[in-house]
């Protein structure tokens, strides 16, 4: 399978991305007399297409690529369903899985709407990782009903990518799923985004010559990526971390907390803080926004000398750039007009690309840890305020990535070869 940034079709059916005059042509997403807009031509016809990897140019061809040729390794499959890995693209592709609840910071737009960005998650796999994907838009909610539909196609796919379900059906799903599957199975809004924040934050510490220990941070949003970050966070040795919602820090005297967050609260938050927000940021030496809405520079003030402040909201972050600039000795975004932009797309290639390598059976937490160490040490040697994380077109990562993660499965005995 190919994915293609640039449609290659151009028929007369889809129409030419350029073309101009006719009313299809003019139809790129804006009424008539308005500014051409250029995403709306790049996603014309959608981002990928399927490409042989055999020819078919006459009778032979066939005979081998369909029947009668195919049978053979059909019935040598099953006989040794090992052999799968081997006569089919089973080891090297991913199923990209979406519900479209929860869509980047557009909500609940639903399966449809929510194709254009599993498009492009899997043309990011194929060009970041050297890994195919297929994107799957499902039109069910139900936890078990996801898990059933997945559960039943996973035969085809070497792994699953869960993408933008919303919490916390997701935490729910992928322990499901896992439990029902022997592929990886891989939420990336969670754990893609807690391997770069927990890369980016092991340099930032490295610069400012202390350990992961030393820090107190505070995570703003209990929700996938939240929970995720706090648990690789107090994995990797953080000194405390507390995590707060819209009604405050997730603490265990609270009455109103769901399930994941009561066990959130188990781990996180030794010092028993409790109140807002605000409360939690005093002396506090990380921020880290996975939120949304907007942090008062007062709070911000009473952070620690040369704090970190990793504000991750887009469009717009948690606490603005110029404001988190006045306090912090190094600042990262989600956004890439930024320096140090935690961009997930520095994680999930090369993490699968690691697991489907070794044919693991799961994505274990040490095989995350590996994941964000060698992401780290990609630019260990670089480090500056403005670098503690490498750029996603940064050709030394996904092999880096790849080889820690393999080596990792194998250690921990998920690898199947």
């Amino acid at each position: 399978m190919a994915a293609e940034i640039a449609n290659p079709r151009s028929d007369s059916t889809n129409g030419s991305a350029g073309s101009a005059g006719d009313a299809e042509g003019n139809a790129e997403g804006v009424a008539d007399g308005e500014p051409f807009d250029p995403a709306f031509a790049l996603h014309r016809g959608g981002k990928m297409a399927i490409e042989a990897t055999v020819p078919v140019r006459n009778k032979d061809d066939l005979s081998l690529a369909y029947t009668p040729g195919v049978a053979k390794v059909c019935s040598a499959i099953a006989e040794n369903p090992e052999l799968v890995h081997e006569y089919t693209w089973k080891s090297q592709v991913v199923a990209v899985v979406t519900d479209g609840s929860a869509v980047l910071g557009l909500g609940d737009i639903g399966p449809e709407a929510s194709l254009p960005v599993m498009e492009g998650k899997a043309i990011l796999f194929k060009q970041f990782g050297g890994v195919d994907a297929v994107p799957i838009a499902l039109d069910c909610r139900e936890v078990d009903e996801i898990v059933e539909t997945v559960a039943r196609f996973a035969p085809s796919f070497g792994g699953v990518n869960l993408e933008d379900i919303s919490a916390p059906r997701c935490f729910e799903i992928e322990r499901k799923l896992q439990e029902r599957v022997d592929i990886p199975i891989f939420h990336d809004d969670q754990h893609g985004t807690a391997v770069v924040t927990l890369a980016a934050l092991r340099n930032a510490a490295k610069l400012a010559d202390r350990s992961l220990g030393q820090l107190r941070a505070v995570i703003s949003g209990a929700g996938a990526a939240g929970v995720a970050i706090a648990r690789i966070l107090v994995e990797a040795g953080i000194g405390d971390v507390a995590v707060c919602d819209r009604k405050g820090i997730v603490s265990a005297d609270r009455e109103d907390l769901t399930d994941v967050k009561r066990e959130l609260a188990g781990f996180t938050n030794k010092a028993g803080l409790t109140g807002p927000m605000e409360a939690a940021l005093d002396g506090a030496d990380v921020f880290i926004g996975v939120s949304g809405g907007t942090v008062p520079e007062q709070s911000v003030a009473k952070m620690a000398p040369g704090c970190f402040i990793f504000a991750m909201a887009n469009p717009t972050p948690e606490i603005h750039p110029d404001i988190a600039h006045k306090y912090a000795a190094v600042v990262a975004t989600g956004r890439s007009d930024y320096p140090n932009q935690i961009n997930n797309v520095l994680a999930f290639p090369g993490i699968f690309a690691g697991a489907l390598q070794v044919r693991a059976s799961r994505i274990t937490e040490g095989m995350k840890l590996a994941a964000a160490e060698a992401l780290a040490a990609v630019v260990a040697d670089e480090l500056s305020a403005e670098k503690v994380i490498p750029s996603p077109f940064d050709d030394r990562v996904a092999p880096a990535v790849t080889a820690a993660v393999a080596a990792a499965a194998r250690a921990e005995g998920v690898a199947r070869r």
